[in-house]
């Protein structure tokens, strides 16, 4: 089998250079959006974070912590 035509590869190479560069331009935008926009709260988040908080230091059945009624 003969070898493509040098201007067939550099046609295709061209084209897969022009999609790589579209993918990396796509990861760029995406990791900058992350970056800047703040994760969505969901309610009760942050009493869920203290409350696992208090669990790791060992407070939550403690005389420090009282139940609230």
């Amino acid at each position: 089998m003969h070898p493509p035509h040098p201007e067939i590869r550099l046609r295709l190479a061209r084209d897969r250079a022009a999609a790589l560069r579209r993918e990396a331009d796509g990861r760029r935008l995406a990791r900058s959006v992350r970056r800047t926009a703040p994760p969505p709260r969901r309610a009760g988040a942050v009493r869920r974070r203290v409350g696992w908080a208090l669990v790791e230091a060992g407070l939550r059945s403690g005389s420090l912590v009282t139940a609230r009624r």
